[in-house]
């Protein structure tokens, strides 16, 4: 059955902005569904206020004044050419598939919101067309992002690969248990290797959560290897992905063992940002 919600896309034109887009193909072929490519024009260009006469006090002469107001509207005009752009290109790139675009002013979390219940995945990239690549920084939309979304976000990698193999980072929580549930439930999923991994000491509680997460995901057809090591889950997490040659990390935004706070929690955080794979987080 075709999924009617189609995959939401932000894209700032960056160097992601390929990637996002073969995610969001990749996720559009195997649910079925249309794409939203949306692109949000911030309130401020390059760390510039968009507003520059605002800031001049009251004894500007009027032929400043006329001059950044020019120059406001000169950036605005470029910005939304800018914009126009990056749209046409990501429906080229997207050729084939049922796609839809929307370009926006104001901040990219207030206008998800408006979007984003109407919608079954949301697809962004880890970095945006700002961040200092060399320093490993994570785009400073991503967070707030994925502290407000009500649906799954999948955070793409740098370059698309192939998706063959998953791995459920698994500790019981409430976001964990999200993740299970969407493996075993979506089509996105369906009929891939699946390898379902706690981290840290494993009580009789715990362990009976893992054996029905892997029940579930076998009776819905993955093929699931399942385990529980020791460690920090940061570190073993990261290396497991990379000797397991797994494609698709899954996780919840939220660990089960911390407070929830307006931030997330560092194990998520430390995995995006080091993790060599596209993430799909659940909140």
């Amino acid at each position: 059955m075709m999924n009617l919600k189609p995959i939401l896309v932000c894209t700032d034109g960056s160097l992601y902005a390929r990637s996002i887009y073969q995610h969001a193909a990749w996720a559009a072929g195997r649910m079925g569904g249309a794409i939203h490519v949306l692109h949000v024009i911030e309130r401020h260009v390059h760390g510039v206020p968009n507003d520059l006469s605002g800031n001049i006090g009251f004894d500007a002469n009027a032929e400043l004044l006329d001059e950044l107001a020019r120059l406001d509207e000169s950036q605005a005009r470029v910005a939304r050419l800018r914009g126009a752009a990056i749209l046409a290109d990501a429906e080229k790139q997207l050729d084939g598939y049922v796609v839809t675009s929307t370009q926006r002013h104001g901040s990219l979390v207030e206008t998800l919101d408006e979007f984003e219940g109407g919608a079954s995945l949301l697809v962004i990239g880890k970095r945006g067309q700002d961040v200092d690549f060399a320093k490993g920084h994570l785009g400073s939309n991503l967070e707030r992002v994925i502290r407000s979304s009500v649906i799954p976000v999948l955070v793409a990698s740098r370059e698309f690969k192939p998706i063959g193999r998953v791995m459920i980072a698994f500790d019981g929580g409430a976001s964990s248990l999200k993740a299970v549930d969407h493996a075993a439930s979506d089509p996105l999923l369906k009929g891939l290797e699946c390898e379902l991994l706690m981290v840290g000491k494993a009580d009789a509680g715990g362990a009976e959560a893992l054996e029905r997460a892997a029940l579930k995901l076998s009776g819905a057809g993955l093929e699931v290897r399942r385990e529980v090591l020791a460690g920090d889950p940061e570190e073993v997490i990261g290396v497991q992905v990379k000797e397991r040659g797994v494609d698709l990390l899954l996780m919840g935004a939220y660990g089960h063992s911390r407070v929830r706070q307006l931030i997330l929690g560092s194990t998520t955080t430390h995995l995006i940002r080091t993790c060599q794979v596209p993430v799909l987080l659940f909140r």
